[in-house]
């Protein structure tokens, strides 16, 4: 009798024990993807600024930038934003080539300053995504290997969304001023 009750013990804790594991390795993927939507959302944020120092020099990008973020604002799926932010980043990176075309441009203070802010913002999107690509991927393996496959099942988890690039925007970005 001693012994069915610390297999019971036992098997209640390893049940408890994945059980935990599981919810923590998902609400890890959820703050991870918050993350780079916390990302997103500063970049949006920054955009604007840029825009506004740039529309006398111009208003070609100014006006560019400004359906960018209303493109971004119209994501609905993961793949959406994944499509607008890399749409958003070939638009910055023709922004900032065409900055080497206006000296005063380039000289303006503000817009050095948001620059830097652009470019330290497009890093930190970068590593969010990988790290949220990271967290999903251990999240996935978790919910596939024994005895979690049980238990996942049981919780009704199913598989995350790996933050994706669609294949033709994966070619090299083309400048044209």
């Amino acid at each position: 009798m001693v012994v069915f009750l610390i297999i019971i013990v036992i098997l209640v804790a390893i049940i408890i024990i994945l059980y935990n594991h599981l919810v923590k390795l998902n609400i890890r993927c959820n703050n991870a993807w918050s993350q780079i939507d916390n990302q997103l959302k500063r970049r949006a944020d920054l955009i604007p600024n840029l825009v506004e120092v740039t529309k006398g020099y111009a208003a070609y990008e100014s006006q560019v930038l400004t359906e960018v973020v209303n493109a971004r604002n119209q994501a609905n799926s993961m793949s959406d934003m994944a499509k607008n932010s890399e749409e958003v980043s070939e638009k910055l990176n023709n922004l900032f080539a065409l900055s080497e075309n206006y000296p005063d441009l380039k000289a303006n203070e503000v817009f050095k300053n948001l620059q830097i802010e652009l470019t330290g913002t497009e890093d930190k999107i970068a590593f969010a995504r990988q790290f949220y690509n990271d967290t999903v991927q251990h999240y996935n393996t978790a919910i596939m290997v024994f005895p979690n496959n049980i238990m996942a099942k049981l919780m009704k988890y199913k598989e995350k969304e790996y933050f994706k690039v669609q294949e033709d925007e994966k070619e090299v970005v083309e400048v044209k001023l």
